[in-house]
């Protein structure tokens, strides 16, 4: 009888133990890709039409000068030196426009780790979440922004007009199968238990069952 509680008290442990580690296991795999984005944010200085159209300026021209470079881009860390080296560049771009529509905004230009909410890119959902960003911000940067993903870089890519499978044979180069299938399915990542986790429960139930029943 001993033997069977010291059973039982191992198994409870065993299954508490996995219940408790399994959704952090999983949660770290379904968000890995982010590590292989880079994203492209421009803020405008506030929502009036002509703070916003300042801001698709600025757009245009930083893709039109210096974006066939990140188009031939084959790694993330290509991409990233291509910003770095270009950071000047992008902030004199700003500033001409900026001086062109008669403004006196200052523009800030920075490379980092921000956190972002949730947003749809096209068919495709990035899930909330901390990701690696070039961020240029116009004025008070109050306004709503305008954003792409530069690695890959789907910023080259007519998003409104592209078909989901140009956009997947991007994605393919440097993402799993999972983590596109995450993008696509237009909702966040599930914190579920795998199927081993049920597949061991139902035999721990029974394991106990089988027990109670003998006493």
């Amino acid at each position: 009888m001993k033997y069977k509680k010291t059973i039982l008290v191992l198994s409870l442990f065993i299954i508490t133990f996995i219940y408790l580690i399994h959704p952090y296991m999983e949660t770290k795999n379904t968000n890995g890709f982010k590590e292989n984005i880079i994203r492209f944010h421009i803020r405008a200085n506030s929502d009036n039409e002509e703070d916003q159209i300042i801001k698709l300026k600025i757009r245009d021209t930083v893709l039109k000068e210096i974006g066939g470079k990140f188009k031939e881009s084959k790694s993330i860390g290509e991409t990233r030196n291509i910003i770095e080296n270009n950071l000047e560049n992008i902030q004199t771009i700003a500033e001409n426009i900026i001086l062109e529509e008669g403004k006196d905004y200052n523009i800030n230009i920075s490379l980092g780790n921000k956190k972002f909410p949730t947003r749809k890119y096209g068919n495709i959902t990035f899930p909330a979440g901390e990701y690696e960003s070039l961020i240029v911000t116009v004025g008070e940067g109050k306004g709503k922004n305008w954003w792409c993903v530069m690695f890959p870089p789907l910023c080259f890519v007519d998003i409104n007009h592209s078909n989901t499978t140009s956009v997947e044979k991007d994605l393919e180069e440097i993402l799993t199968e999972e983590e596109i299938e995450i993008l696509l399915s237009n909702k966040e990542p599930n914190i579920v238990l795998k199927s081993k986790i049920v597949e061991i429960l139902e035999k721990t139930k029974i394991y106990f069952a089988q027990i109670f029943a003998k006493n």
